[in-house]
């Protein structure tokens, strides 16, 4: 595919705007949409404008910096590459594509289960920091097989997604027919065809690609594997699944999906070492809390004790500052990365990372600070509920 001319891009909802014209709806609404009515995913946005900054000035910002550590690793900002199931949809290779970009801007990425490129095509590129996303399947064998894989890959943690073993509902996934298998509907084939630089690169032989790390049984195509993830996965995860997933990996292990300081403080307690503050970005339940909204409570109970990732809504690298100034020690992104990646491929994705790396910087120096670290420790006192 041939990237979109993106020198006139200023902010992440541009490159969203041209990743919406360049990909067909059925895989740029499974990106874009949320649960039921969407509240929780514009809130996970629009609650971090309940902050505001109370910057100091006539300080020398001149030699500011935004390197810091994740989970032990130095990374060259406080950012990760979120788990997306389907990447590898928006281009070519896609989860490999946006490893390279990580890499290239010295930041780790973590892959999802339910990617298109395997997780050892995903591991050869991402060497500035590879982590394998879990979502636990029925069958033991084949979750110990994920662990495995991710040890011989050099995983440098298992992210276990506690939230997602019911499947959402997700209406824009149902109207465009993703959650079927068997032929896609008539409305979703002529949006396809509408696409044909995308078609020719992603279906070249009229079938949809596989989900990379699933074994053949699971389903002939993604489509297949997409409406069967009921059968694959388990639908009911307790803290015994978590005990096992620590018995079985000897690496770091990320909560993902704390919304609760009881929550947390148990992940804590059951050895994780540290917990994604996240509503999976308003993909899976309605009507609940932003992940901003909750991230204060949960640092003030657990911050001294594990490192606190936010996850969720970061669109602006002010929305970085106001998450690491409220307690965070570093953010996940998703949907900001995934529209670079649709509209252009790698250079989308660093163009992604480097936008909201320039806006945290002018930021940064904006409050009078020159480092992550002093963010964090000043960011009591330089952030307020509006």
């Amino acid at each position: 595919m041939r990237p979109a001319n993106i020198s006139r891009v200023a902010n992440i909802e541009d490159l969203r705007q041209i990743a919406r014209r360049r990909v067909p709806k059925i895989f740029f609404d499974y990106v874009d949409g949320g649960s039921y009515s969407e509240a929780t995913m514009r809130a996970n946005v629009d609650d971090f404008d309940k902050w505001g900054f109370a910057p100091r000035f006539l300080v020398d910002v001149s030699k500011r910096t935004l390197d810091t550590t994740i989970l032990g690793q130095k990374s060259a900002l406080p950012i990760m590459i979120a788990p997306n199931g389907l990447t590898g949809m928006l281009w070519p290779k896609g989860e490999a594509v946006a490893a390279r970009a990580a890499h290239a801007a010295g930041i780790p990425l973590t892959l999802s289960t339910v990617s298109i490129c395997t997780m050892e095509e995903v591991a050869a590129e991402a060497k500035s920091g590879f982590h394998f996303q879990l979502y636990l399947p029925k069958d033991k064998g084949l979750a110990k097989s994920f662990l495995d894989r991710a040890k011989a890959c050099g995983a440098g943690a298992i992210h276990f997604t506690v939230d997602a073993n019911l499947p959402a509902l997700r209406e824009k996934d149902l109207y465009n027919g993703l959650r079927f298998a068997g032929t896609p509907a008539l409305r979703t084939m002529l949006d396809i065809l509408a696409h044909p630089q995308w078609a020719l690169a992603h279906v070249p032989t009229g079938r949809m690609p596989r989900f990379g790390n699933l074994p053949p049984e699971t389903g002939r195509d993604l489509l297949e594997q997409t409406a069967n993830m009921g059968n694959i996965n388990e639908l009911v995860i307790t803290w015994d699944h978590l005990r096992w997933i620590r018995q079985n990996w000897d690496g770091k292990l990320v909560f993902k999906g704390a919304m609760t300081v009881e929550d947390a403080r148990q992940a804590v307690d059951e050895g994780c070492d540290a917990v994604v503050v996240t509503n999976h970005g308003g993909r899976q339940m309605d009507g609940i809390l932003s992940s901003v909204a909750v991230l204060p409570r949960i640092a003030a109970a657990v911050g001294g004790r594990t490192e606190i990732i936010l996850d969720s809504g970061i669109r602006r690298g002010t929305q970085i500052a106001k998450a690491l100034a409220l307690g965070a020690d570093s953010v996940m992104i998703g949907r900001a990365y995934l529209y670079g990646l649709a509209a252009a491929g790698e250079a989308g994705v660093a163009l992604a990372i480097r936008l909201l790396a320039d806006e945290l910087s002018i930021t940064l120096g904006s409050l009078g600070l020159n480092s992550i670290a002093e963010l964090r420790a000043k960011g009591p006192g330089i952030i307020e509920r509006i």
